[in-house]
């Protein structure tokens, strides 16, 4: 099983600024990637210092978009452009998330079609305690060369 280890996550990932919600990529290969994210004491989604754990969504999205990234750095390609289709059987177990706790975000592949078109498996867990999981729809735009493509 192959590994990376990140220095940057936005070499990785397309967001930047406020709309990047995690900061680190600790594991990545063909079926799963494993990404950290520490919930800031301010911020879009921050109130009375917690972040509702329904914004966890897109903590799994920026999950799946890392796992992209990181596939298509291996394959000498751009990091691709993705969207979020929906999610199937989520379920939040708790409210919020404090403002200074790291989260772990795991993303597992079900399926990556030729077409774009992915399903994933994600779990997010603040220690020993699993505070969402979901299967996330996604949709992968552009390739090497794309017109999607972000450059490297």
């Amino acid at each position: 099983m192959s590994h990376e280890a990140m220095t940057t996550i936005e070499h990785y990932i397309p967001q930047r600024g406020p709309s990047r919600l995690i900061e680190r990529l600790l594991e990545a290969d063909d079926e799963h990637a494993l990404v950290e994210a520490d919930v800031p004491m301010h911020g879009r989604f921050v109130r009375d210092g917690a972040m509702p754990t329904w914004a966890g969504i897109e903590l799994m999205a920026q999950g799946i978009a890392a796992w992209a990234g990181a596939r298509a750095r291996r394959r000498g390609e751009p990091v691709p452009l993705g969207m979020l289709l929906g999610t199937r059987k989520l379920e939040i177990r708790r409210a919020t998330m404090p403002a200074g706790a790291t989260l772990r975000i795991h993303a597992r592949c079900e399926l990556m079609a030729a077409n774009g078109l992915g399903m994933f498996e994600c779990r997010i867990t603040l220690g020993e305690d699993e505070v969402a999981s979901a299967f996330v729809s996604v949709f992968e735009q552009g390739n090497a060369g794309g017109p999607l493509a972000f450059p490297p």
